[in-house]
C-alpha cells in the first residue's frame, strides 16, 4: 500500500532524537519533527513518546524522494471550537455609547488627561537627586 498524504495509519515508534521521532508505518519510516508531537510546546520529546509506542499519525507529505513526513498532534480528533459570542451592534443597549466618533473623541480626550498626568508624575520624580554621568 502506497502512503497518501492525509491518511491516519498506526505506526510504531523505531527511534527518538531531539528533533523528533521515526515512526515506521506500513512497511516504511516517517518523521514525526518535534512540532508535531504535541499541541503544546514539547521541550523533550522522550516525555511524550518512547520507543515501540504505537501512535497514530497523519502523514502529512511524501516527497519525490520518498521522505515521509508525518504528524501525531493532526492525527489526534479535533478539539470543537467554542464560538465568539455574537453582538447585536442594533440594539439599544449598545447605542446608548453613542457613535463611533464620539466614542473615539472621548478615548482620545481621556488618553491625553492620562498622558499628561503621567508626564507630570514623570517630570516630579526627575527633579530630585540624579547620578551624575561623569565619573
Amino acid at each position: 500500500m502506497t502512503l497518501q498524504t492525509g491518511s491516519i495509519l498506526e505506526g510504531t515508534v523505531v527511534n527518538i532524537t531531539n528533533f523528533g521521532a521515526f515512526v515506521e508505518v506500513d512497511g516504511k519510516t516517517g518523521l514525526v519533527h518535534i512540532s508535531e508531537v504535541a499541541d503544546t510546546f514539547v521541550k523533550n520529546i522522550r516525555d511524550h513518546l518512547k520507543e515501540q509506542d504505537k501512535v497514530k499519525v497523519k502523514v502529512i507529505s511524501v516527497d519525490d524522494n520518498g521522505k515521509i513526513s508525518l504528524s501525531i498532534k493532526q492525527a489526534m480528533p479535533q478539539k470543537k471550537s467554542v464560538r465568539p459570542v455574537e453582538v447585536d451592534w442594533s440594539s439599544e443597549k449598545n447605542k446608548g455609547n453613542g457613535n463611533f466618533e464620539d466614542r473615539l473623541s472621548k478615548f482620545l480626550k481621556d488618553s491625553e488627561e492620562r498622558f499628561q498626568d503621567l508626564k507630570k508624575h514623570q517630570d516630579s520624580k526627575g527633579r530630585g537627586y540624579r547620578k551624575s554621568s561623569n565619573y
